[in-house]
């Protein structure tokens, strides 16, 4: 009995090294999950989703930071479409887009009790400044308020370039001219670009006009433009991301929202444009709504 057991313990002790040479000893990775676990990799690579998102998350060259990140840790490809806010978000009720990355609040929140939004988290911000031309003839920086500023220049008549493309930052623009009481559409010193940021920015430099513009845009271009308004409270400028309900990629689009909010993407926005600038055009402030 004695000789069987012996036998029977060395024949399990040399199945066991066998074992070992083919599989290796200790946790296996599925032991020790993570957000980089090759398994699940695997089976969302070669997956694509299209993200609207307004034009200024494109034009501060932050998604050229971001998305590229992405896809090399999941295999998933972003299909990036900028555009205005306004235009995103109908994108995402129409289904031709799987996330949305936008920055106008009011309409975020409208999207998801609508039922076309879930899984909405606030992801950074930065600011809105008013720039203008260095010589600054409608006197916009000595005003107390952006709104102040806007009423100076629509009491001197300085030539105004606006987005007028429904973007978060022309509606930011127009609220602001609500508030001022003023109705600029139609005046001659009031221009509609019914382009994104960037273009905006542009035509506003080249006419030696004042534009509302996002800070990150701004500072990413080479303009002769100059910020005359900025601090203002009401010119905080946040940015949100949603996962739109009809998307036919679930896991991918949710594999793309964590990965902004999570660890990596944070870590990501918050050091974007430091080395240039000496700051970050965002501030990374990832928030479950």
């Amino acid at each position: 009995m004695w000789k069987k057991a012996k036998l029977g313990a060395k024949l399990l002790v040399i199945l066991c090294i066998v074992g070992l040479l083919f599989t290796g000893c200790g946790k296996t990775e599925s032991d020790t999950p993570s957000n980089n676990d090759p398994v699940e990799q695997s089976e969302l690579a070669g997956k694509k989703i299209v993200l609207a998102t307004t034009t200024s998350t494109q034009d501060s060259g932050l998604l050229d930071v971001l998305v590229p990140a992405f896809e090399e840790e999941t295999g998933i490809e972003v299909d990036v479409v900028a555009v205005g806010t306004g235009q995103a978000i109908t994108l995402a009720k129409e289904g031709n887009a799987d996330v949305l990355l936008v920055h106008a609040r009011a309409d975020e929140d409208k999207f998801v009790e609508e039922g076309y939004g879930s899984e909405a988290w606030d992801v950074m911000y930065n600011q809105f400044l008013i720039v203008g031309p260095a010589e600054d003839p409608a006197g916009v920086k000595d005003s107390a308020s952006a709104v102040e500023g806007l009423q100076k220049i629509a009491e001197t008549g300085a030539k105004f370039v606006s987005r007028g493309d429904d973007s978060g930052t022309h509606k930011k623009e127009l609220k602001i001219w609500k508030e001022a009481g003023i109705d600029p559409s139609g005046q001659e010193w009031y221009l509609s670009a019914g382009q994104g940021m960037g273009d905006t920015l542009k035509m506003a430099d080249e006419l030696r006009a004042y534009a509302l513009t996002d800070e990150a845009t701004f500072l990413a271009m080479d303009l002769e433009l100059e910020v005359v308004s900025k601090g203002d409270p009401s010119l905080l400028n946040p940015y949100g991301i949603i996962k739109v309900n009809s998307s036919k990629e679930q896991e991918a689009a949710s594999a793309f929202i964590n990965f902004i909010v999570g660890e990596e993407g944070q870590k990501i926005i918050g050091e974007f444009g430091k080395e240039k600038f000496g700051s970050p055009l965002f501030t990374p402030d990832a928030k479950k709504r």
